[in-house]
């Protein structure tokens, strides 16, 4: 099991960036894909027609998210979200821990251009 821990600066507000990964309809326009959410302690999610599946395990609106993501039988994946103002928006700090070994260069890469891309390239676009 392999951690990985990043920070990347996204165009928009902390308060932006917490809806957009906690409400539905505003995670479908930034991941133009299917989205099942259920933002609470305890609540499951499914983004990306089901390729990222987890349950929500603490939730401090807009400033911090932590989730644990399912990957079959393996030990729990736990991902933090911490969110910090920053002159240029949100400094978007992840903080992926346990990553499965087989998985871990298809997470990073998912993190840099699906993940945080997608939601960089939202702000920008706007």
């Amino acid at each position: 099991m392999k951690n990985f821990k990043k920070y990347y600066i996204i165009p928009a507000t902390p308060e932006e960036i917490y809806k957009a990964l906690t409400t539905e309809i505003t995670i479908r326009l930034w991941t133009g894909d299917i989205v099942e959410i259920d933002p609470r302690v305890g609540g499951e999610f499914s983004l990306w027609d089901g390729s990222i599946t987890g349950k929500f395990l603490e939730l401090e609106p807009d400033k911090k998210i932590v989730q644990e993501w399912f990957f079959g039988e393996e030990e729990q994946s736990i991902v933090t979200i911490k969110l910090h103002e920053h002159k240029k928006g949100t400094s978007f700090e992840v903080n992926h821990t346990n990553i499965p070994d087989e998985a871990y260069e298809d997470i990073i890469e998912g993190w840099d251009s699906e993940f945080v891309g997608s939601l960089i390239d939202f702000y920008t676009e706007e």
